[in-house]
């Protein structure tokens, strides 16, 4: 069960890398990396957990840039 958790964040992270658009490539790899932190726990594997958190901080920036700025350019069109 515990492996199935991690097959499934590997399959979404090349689902994601299979994306043409950024934000949903983003919030893909997100949704993944989140998977790959609570993986890391069941295994108590703090390697896991330390690079899947960087990444889902990483990937939830650039989601709030990405969507700030669109609000922007809509508001100026």
């Amino acid at each position: 069960m515990i492996n199935a958790l991690g097959y499934i964040a590997i399959l979404l992270n090349i689902v994601s890398m299979a994306m043409k658009n950024i934000l949903y490539l983003r919030i893909c790899s997100l949704v993944a990396n989140s998977l790959y932190i609570l993986y890391g726990i069941f295994l108590n594997a703090m390697p896991i957990i330390f690079g899947g958190s960087i990444a889902v901080m990483l990937h939830a920036y650039r989601i709030k840039q990405f969507i700030k700025n669109n609000e922007k350019d809509n508001v100026t069109t």
